[in-house]
């Protein structure tokens, strides 16, 4: 385990004591449940200007934003209109407490939902924030199914901050190739990777310039009022705005700035930070950031909001939106360039961003000072028989027909790999500079963690194949977790390291990008019955195995419900 001091029972008292008066404060507010009734199809849409099919909802792409109070039950009932094609929707951020099905991984938490048929999905929404949703099946989410959750605090209660208006605003990348093309490149012999994306698109809306393409590559029209410059909010003169931020991109690390605005960063993930003021926010995919924005600027003239890539040597241009004040000409395109945004590799300022989002002084959530496990897991690319795979301590995961929480629940134990995956691998002889060594093999393992334990996890980034270190940002199902810290080359758990991590007031987060070169750790308490996926949100990467499977108190979930079996071994099973 890391090192450090003892866990005194004060800690794990005022632990308690937060998730009891959390509990108590939703109990007293009137909590309501919320119906929505939705139709995923497959349209076409040009979002970038170029038509293809996109899979939305009644419609829509992205989805509509889903509105709720915290204690708040959300009922979903999705009809899959696919026709030749299943789905699952996972409601990310969400941590699914008592209802551990309704998380939304086909072959994790439930069969997936079959071309015709009806799933309704309901859970509680236990805590006030910005999260989002989006498809987990397959590489689905790049077609663009996804959307926004934003979860109020119950009335009467104040949050430590003020502003005057709110906005959400959903950062994605698009590509022009479908997910079909996509995912066989993946697993074809020889490998074909994803590419960039053609564009970036802010609130579902982009521009790809038409002329780039021969007339017979596609529908490409940039008159489509489908891709207008969209103006995504006004601003009046001296008002504060909370500015909800989501990234869903399926590939792109991204910075988002508003020009000539400062942003304060006052929430993440659905917690409060000690506030701190940027002018690009770095924002990986799965994260979701809020932030308040002062209407201090001229207001004879309207401004640029952009997105910009990171990370990677970008090809795609940087999206663009415009803000206008009040009483402007909102089509009106600002008098300025767009900004060009951040040096997209330069690792050191992303990763100073990352240290400085730490828990607000009023709420921070204790964390328990030392682990009773702790896992140490590297990410490598390796060559399986020919296709190139990412791999967790040397196994790339695949996911089961049967769900696990299916499998574990009913004892189907040949439904998945029984042999308990590594703890740690050779951090003293592993060469993280260099390509793996070795091929690594394809498996369907889960980490069997004790109820109530406390479980370290330090990830270790590595070169690539093509000799290179990129970002990985690693989303936790089920759980918050305590971001101790992120470091430089080779995690040492022998070495001084305690000093290093912040065990005063860690920011609690449920996604959290592992940079380049380096190692993050992160602890959480294993309390939530069911079993949960813990990935990078990069599509293509967790599409080809970069992820684990946690269980922990399965054997403490309830009845499962009839309406996640139906694949695999789980078939005729109630």
């Amino acid at each position: 385990m890391l090192p450090s001091i003892p866990r005194p029972l004060v800690v794990a008292a005022a632990v308690l004591c937060f998730y009891l008066c959390s509990s108590l404060l939703v109990a007293v507010a009137e909590a309501k449940e919320r119906h929505y009734d939705w139709e995923i199809s497959y349209q076409h849409k040009s979002p970038d200007c170029f038509e293809k099919l996109a899979v939305t909802v009644n419609g829509e792409a992205p989805g509509p934003t889903i509105y709720a109070t915290q204690g708040d039950t959300v009922v979903v009932t999705v009809h899959n209109k696919l026709e030749t094609e299943k789905t699952a929707i996972h409601w990310h951020g969400i941590r699914q407490i008592d209802t551990p099905w309704a998380d939304g991984v086909a072959g994790v938490t439930q069969c997936p939902i079959l071309p015709g048929e009806t799933f309704t999905y309901k859970f509680v929404v236990d805590r006030a924030g910005t999260y989002m949703y989006h498809a987990h099946y397959g590489m689905q989410r790049v077609a663009g199914l996804n959307g926004m959750i934003v979860v109020a605090v119950p009335e009467g209660v104040r949050e430590p901050f003020r502003y005057d208006e709110e906005h959400t605003i959903l950062l994605e990348d698009w590509w022009h190739k479908s997910v079909y093309d996509q995912a066989t490149g993946l697993f074809a012999k020889p490998f074909v990777f994803v590419g960039e994306p053609q564009s970036l698109l802010i609130n579902g809306r982009g521009m790809f310039n038409c002329s780039n393409l021969a007339p017979a590559t596609g529908t490409c029209n940039n008159s489509h009022p489908d891709c207008a410059l969209p103006t995504q909010f006004t601003f009046v003169p001296g008002k504060t705005y909370l500015l909800r931020i989501g990234s869903l991109t399926s590939l792109s690390s991204l910075s988002f700035e508003i020009e000539g605005h400062r942003m304060t960063v006052v929430e993440a993930d659905g917690h409060y930070v000690r506030p701190f003021v940027v002018r690009n926010l770095f924002i990986y995919s799965g994260e979701t950031y809020s932030v308040l924005v002062k209407a201090d600027q001229d207001p004879r003239r309207n401004y640029w909001a952009t997105s910009h890539i990171v990370g990677r040597n970008p090809t795609t241009p940087s999206g663009k939106a415009i803000v206008s004040y009040a009483g402007n000409d909102p089509r009106k395109q600002p008098p300025t360039t767009p900004t060009a945004g951040p040096p997209w590799n330069n690792t050191a300022i992303r990763v100073e961003q990352s240290k400085a989002i730490v828990a607000h002084p009023g709420y921070v959530v204790p964390v328990p000072q030392r682990a009773d496990r702790t896992l140490l897991l590297l990410n490598t690319q390796n060559n399986i028989n020919g296709h190139i795979k990412w791999t967790i301590n040397g196994v790339s995961h695949h996911f089961p027909v049967t769900p696990y929480l299916v499998s574990m629940k009913r004892g189907l134990t040949t439904a998945y790999d029984q042999r308990p995956p590594l703890d740690t691998y050779d951090h003293i002889g592993h060469d993280i500079s260099a390509p793996a060594p070795t091929n690594g093999t394809i498996g369907s393992p889960v980490y069997r963690l004790a109820f109530d334990s406390v479980v370290d996890v330090v990830l270790q980034n590595s070169n690539a194949l093509n000799n290179m270190s990129e970002t990985h940002p690693w989303h936790l199902h089920g759980h918050d977790f305590w971001v101790l810290g992120h470091g430089d080359g080779k995690f040492n758990p022998a070495a001084d390291t305690w000093r290093l991590l912040n065990v005063k007031d860690p920011i609690m987060k449920n996604t959290v990008p592992l940079h380049p070169n380096g190692w993050t750790a992160l602890r959480f308490h294993a309390n939530n019955p069911g079993v949960w996926l813990f990935h990078c949100h990069v599509e293509a990467h967790v599409f080809m195995g970069m992820g684990v499977v946690f269980e922990e108190g399965v054997e403490r979930v309830g009845r499962l419900p009839s309406s996640i079996m139906g694949c695999g071994h789980s078939k005729g099973l109630h």
